[in-house]
C-alpha cells in the first residue's frame, strides 16, 4: 500500500490477501474496518479494469457520509479528481466512480452494472437490498463484495456469517471475527474503561463483535455447574425433540432458521439430574433414528420419550427395522406439550432445577452450544432445540422419593377389627 502511504494492521494484511471474491468481516468497534474497505474500494478501481460502477452502501446516506466521506478525500487526495458532496460521487484518474449509498433508499441502486460493493453495518440493512438489488447487478462483472459490520442479535447478518462459518457457500466466500482488541492502535485500557461504563451485553455486541442476543434473565451464568463423574445412583433417561429429516445430500438455503433435531441423555436421582449427553444436528430420517438407536445401546435408559407429532411417526418405523435386526427392543413413550407454550415449558420444567443446583453438567463438545441456547433463552432469534429437549425430561423422571422415610410399626386402630 506505498503508493497510499498506509499501512495495514495484522487483520487487515490477512483479509487483503485472502484469495476469496467476496468477504465478510464481524468487528467490534473502532477495528479499522471502514478504513479498509474505503483503501480497497480505491485500489480496486485504480488496478481491476472492470468498468461499472461501485457503491459504499450503508444503512442511510448520511451515515454513509459520515462514515467514509472524509476518508475517502484523505486516503485518495492523489487519484481523487472529482468530488461531489451532494450526490456523494467520487471520480478518480482513470475515469472510475465511487458513489456512497444509503440503503434505506433502494430505487436509486437499480439498473446499473456494478463492478464493486462494499456494505457497512449490514445487520442495519434490510437483506432484500443484497439479495434482490445489488448480487443481480453485480451479476455482468462477477463483481467482489465485501460486507463489513458490528452484530446486532442474531439476524441475517448471522445467518450469512454462519453459512459461510459452516461451508455452507462456496470458495467464493470467506468470513472472519475480529474484536477491538485486534486494532494494535488501541490501547486495550481505553477498552476496559468503556467494559465499565457498559452492560456487559452491549459491551460484548459493540467491542466484541457478539452475536448474542439481547441477555435474558431466564437462566443465569451462576446457576451453571459442571461434574463430569458419573452418578453412583440413578437412571438414564433420553428425551428427543425432532425437527425435520433433510435429503440426503441436500444443501441449506442462506438464512433459513432451520431447528435440529436433539437428544439429551440424563442420569437422574433423588438428588437432580446430571445431563451426560447431547447429541444434534440434522440428519435424514434413518440416520436420526440410527443416531438415536446408538445412544440407547450406549446408557440403556429407564424410559425413551419423543416429542409427539409427525416426526415421531416417521422415525418410528426405521427405528423398529433396527430393533428387529438387532433383537434390542425398547418402548418409546410419546411426549407431549400439555397445552403449554414452549417457553412456559421451559421454565417450568429448567429454571428452579438450574437455580438451586439440581441440574449438573458432563464436559462435552455440546456444552458451548447448549449453554449459548439457555443463555439466550428467551429470544426468537436463537434456537432453543436442545434446552427443549432437556426440558421433555421432567415428563419422563419418576424418582421414587420414598427411600429415606422411616413408617413406623403398623398398629390396628381397632383391635376388634384388626383395622
Amino acid at each position: 500500500m506505498s503508493d497510499f502511504n498506509v499501512s495495514l494492521l495484522p487483520w487487515q494484511e490477512t483479509v487483503w490477501q485472502h484469495p476469496a471474491k467476496n468477504h465478510v468481516i464481524v468487528a467490534g468497534r473502532r477495528t479499522g474496518k471502514s478504513e479498509f474497505v474505503v483503501l480497497r474500494m480505491l485500489v480496486r478501481a485504480l488496478t481491476d479494469g472492470l468498468d461499472g460502477s461501485r457503491f459504499y452502501v450503508a444503512p442511510t446516506a448520511g451515515q454513509a457520509r459520515d462514515a467514509v466521506w472524509s476518508k475517502f478525500l484523505k486516503l485518495g487526495q492523489g487519484v481523487i479528481t472529482k468530488s461531489h458532496i451532494n450526490n456523494l460521487e467520487l471520480t478518480l484518474v482513470n475515469g472510475q466512480t465511487i458513489v456512497l449509498k444509503g440503503a434505506d433508499r433502494p430505487e436509486t441502486m437499480r439498473g446499473v452494472k456494478l463492478a464493486d460493493v462494499a456494505i457497512d453495518e449490514y445487520a442495519d440493512i434490510k437483506p432484500y437490498v443484497l439479495d434482490e438489488i445489488l448480487l443481480p447487478a453485480m451479476t455482468d462483472l462477477d463483481a467482489p463484495l465485501t460486507i463489513i459490520g458490528t452484530p446486532m442479535g442474531r439476524n441475517h447478518f448471522y445467518d450469512l456469517y454462519q453459512s459461510i462459518e459452516l461451508g455452507e457457500e462456496d470458495e467464493d466466500w470467506a468470513s472472519w471475527h475480529f474484536t477491538s482488541f485486534d486494532n494494535p492502535m488501541l490501547d486495550p485500557k481505553s477498552i476496559e474503561k468503556r467494559r465499565k461504563k457498559m452492560s456487559s451485553h452491549a459491551f460484548r455486541q459493540e467491542f466484541m463483535a457478539s452475536f448474542e442476543a439481547a441477555g435474558s434473565e431466564v437462566f443465569s451464568e451462576e446457576w451453571i455447574k459442571f461434574d463430569t463423574e458419573e452418578p453412583r445412583n440413578g437412571d438414564f433417561f433420553i428425551a428427543c425433540d425432532l425437527a425435520g429429516f433433510e435429503a440426503v445430500g441436500q444443501r441449506k438455503k442462506r438464512g433459513s432458521r432451520l431447528d435440529d433435531s436433539a437428544f439429551v441423555v440424563v442420569k437422574a436421582n433423588a438428588d437432580g439430574w446430571w445431563l451426560a449427553e447431547v447429541v444434534h444436528g440434522r440428519w435424514d430420517l434413518n440416520t436420526t433414528a440410527s443416531k438415536l438407536f446408538q445412544l440407547v445401546e450406549k446408557y440403556k435408559p429407564n424410559k425413551v420419550g419423543i416429542e409427539r407429532g409427525i416426526a415421531a411417526q416417521a422415525v418410528m418405523s426405521p427405528l423398529k427395522d433396527m430393533m428387529q435386526r438387532y433383537n434390542r427392543h425398547f418402548q418409546i413413550e410419546m411426549l407431549t406439550h400439555g397445552n403449554k407454550k414452549k417457553t412456559d415449558r421451559i421454565i417450568w420444567a429448567l429454571q428452579a432445577r438450574f437455580e438451586n443446583g439440581y441440574i449438573s453438567l458432563n464436559k462435552g463438545e455440546w456444552n458451548n452450544t447448549f449453554l449459548d441456547q439457555l443463555f439466550q433463552f428467551p429470544d426468537r432469534l436463537t434456537h432453543d432445540d436442545l434446552i427443549d429437549a432437556l426440558a421433555y425430561i421432567d415428563q419422563l423422571v419418576q424418582i421414587g422419593y420414598h427411600e429415606d422415610v422411616i413408617w413406623d410399626d403398623w398398629e390396628p386402630l381397632d383391635e376388634l377389627t384388626g383395622y
